[in-house]
């Protein structure tokens, strides 16, 4: 398996690898730093998301409103319905 990652490519933050809790801790950081000015994350190369990497997407979108989440990793579809998060990652109403 491979460790996860973050990156930035133009207005998208690009991640890849498993979101758990490992990597949320791991990357918050780097995350964090890049965020500004994200447009887009794309999670298209993402294997699986738990509720920490899910905490880890909804803190940086909370920073990138109305931001457009790509991909659809295991587990995230499931996540964000328990948690009621719209389609960017905010809490819907």
């Amino acid at each position: 398996m491979s460790a996860a990652s973050v990156r930035k490519d133009g207005e998208a933050l690009v991640f890849a690898g498993p979101l758990d809790r490992a990597a949320a801790a791991a990357l918050w950081p780097q995350a964090r730093a890049l965020a500004a000015g994200a447009r887009r994350f794309d999670l298209t190369q993402v294997s699986s998301v738990d509720s920490a990497g899910l905490a880890l997407l909804a803190e940086l979108a909370a920073q990138a409103p109305d931001v457009a989440v790509v991909g659809e990793p295991a587990g995230l579809a499931e996540l964000r319905a328990a948690y009621r998060l719209d389609a960017s990652l905010g809490f819907g109403h």
